[in-house]
């Protein structure tokens, strides 16, 4: 019988040629988050399956039909869906409410929901999130979304739409349900099976129904906004106020409810029609209720998710610009075992100041040793045998000029090297532009 090693359906292979591009939106997202005063936070893979019934919500697509369940003993644990329900748990267990308010913490995290695999949806799939706790002011509302669209102009992403809209509160949701309940009864006989059961229990699970029958349906359906109480009518015109004011373009769509059951008020998604159906690039809003919902006291809060796999689909389709991969900064290419030991300790010594080094493993002969380095990328190389062991002095050689600095074999060669390779990298920068994003930061590539 043949063994299947191939890699499971709806999930991905990243290769050492590709993950520059990861380390391009980790960095940028890492630095974007710090300067808005968020710290990373890291949370366990799988929880108790309690706590995504419990946050998430038992009407949601999430739970009912996508969730990783694994039973050990007695024990049953749900790989995560998402970020935020695993983080306000760390909050809480680890009294983190209990220090200075607003609790900031963003964090880049695998998930896991059984979908049908397509282009920008997958079964293990990557989130840069944050999550902001303690503020129940729109202008954390603002604040929030403003991190998520200076990320996004960081990255250089084009063509990217922001769409807000408010759910309201359970108060003013009561009525609304009333009028879904209205809306959709008349035609209950058409609507899905998983829908007619989300009729009587949460209404508004209706709305974010994949199927195109029941999304045809719940065109014409009331909208929340005509149903939002004093103050969340007030919430949401600030918010637009305070958008405004930041020049952040948006646009209202009554439609948006998002998938799962914890949000209120604000929920928002920065959308791309350039990769197709799964144009949601970021998604988020405000769950004033979780933190209570899960056993603590009530603690307003809010945050997004950005899915990276798709930010790296636009970012492709858009060519934009990513940060160069690690290449080798210096070869050793040898000939005979003492020029090798001489290359193997002048490596040794090149790392621990920080230089990517190498020399031949292979046992490749000289001119095969060249090609090696020329395919590789090396900045410099150095030829070491018999004759430069004994004069104790080499040539290092620029890989792309072709400019030859002769450098002794001594305690000092890091330090000339150093010298090289700092002047190289002047010249380099002095090239560049000025404006690219990808050098507005400490690069400690």
């Amino acid at each position: 019988m043949a063994v299947n090693i191939k890699r499971p359906n709806g999930t991905e292979d990243i290769l050492p040629k590709d993950v520059h591009k990861w380390h391009t939106v980790e960095k940028i997202a890492r630095e974007t988050a710090a300067s808005f005063g968020f710290s990373e936070i890291r949370i366990p893979t799988f929880e108790n399956t309690d706590l995504f019934m419990r946050s998430v919500g038992e009407t949601t697509d999430v739970v009912q039909k996508e969730m990783y369940t694994v039973k050990a003993k007695e024990t049953e644990f749900t790989l995560r869906p998402e970020g935020t329900a695993g983080t306000i748990r760390t909050m809480l267990q680890n009294g983190l409410l209990n220090e200075a308010l607003p609790q900031r913490v963003y964090y880049i995290l695998s998930c896991f929901r059984h979908e049908r695999p397509q282009a920008g949806r997958l079964r293990e799939f990557h989130q840069f999130g944050l999550e902001m706790a303690g503020s129940k002011s729109p202008l954390a509302d603002a604040e929030v979304i403003s991190l998520a669209k200076t990320l996004l102009d960081r990255l250089e992403l084009k063509n990217i739409e922001l769409y807000i809209n408010s759910i309201g509160c359970p108060t003013c949701r009561a009525e609304y349900h009333k009028a879904l309940r209205a809306y959709f009864e008349t035609r209950k006989d058409e609507l899905c099976d998983t829908c007619k059961d989300r009729l009587e229990k949460n209404p508004m699970r209706i709305l974010d129904c994949k199927s195109p029958i029941c999304q045809e349906i719940g065109k014409d359906a009331p909208v929340i906004l005509d149903y939002l109480c004093e103050e969340c009518s007030d919430h949401f015109e600030k918010l637009k106020k305070y958008l405004t004011k930041l020049n952040i373009d948006f646009k209202v769509n009554p439609k948006i409810v998002r998938g799962l059951d914890y949000y209120t008020k604000t929920v928002f998604e920065f959308v791309t029609t350039e990769i197709g159906a799964q144009g949601t690039v970021c998604g988020g809003g405000r769950y004033d209720g979780l933190i209570e919902q899960l056993g603590g006291q009530h603690v307003p809060a809010l945050g997004f998710a950005m899915g990276i796999e798709r930010l790296l689909i636009v970012m492709d389709k858009q060519n934009c610009d990513y940060l160069e991969p690690r290449k080798c900064d210096i070869y050793f290419a040898t000939m005979g075992d003492e020029a090798l030991e001489e290359a193997m300790e002048l490596s040794k010594e090149l790392r621990e100041y920080g230089y990517f080094a190498e020399y031949d493993l292979m046992g490749r002969g000289l001119k095969a040793q060249m090609k090696y380095a020329n395919k590789i990328g090396a900045a410099f190389t150095v030829v070491l045998g018999e004759n430069e062991l004994n004069e104790g002095k080499a040539k290092v050689k620029n890989m792309k000029n072709g400019e030859e600095t002769e450098i002794r074999l001594n305690d000092k060669f890091t330090a000339a090297f150093e010298d090289i390779a700092m002047n190289e990298m002047m010249s380099f920068l002095e090239e560049e532009t000025e404006n690219s994003p990808l050098f507005s930061f400490n690069d400690n590539n």
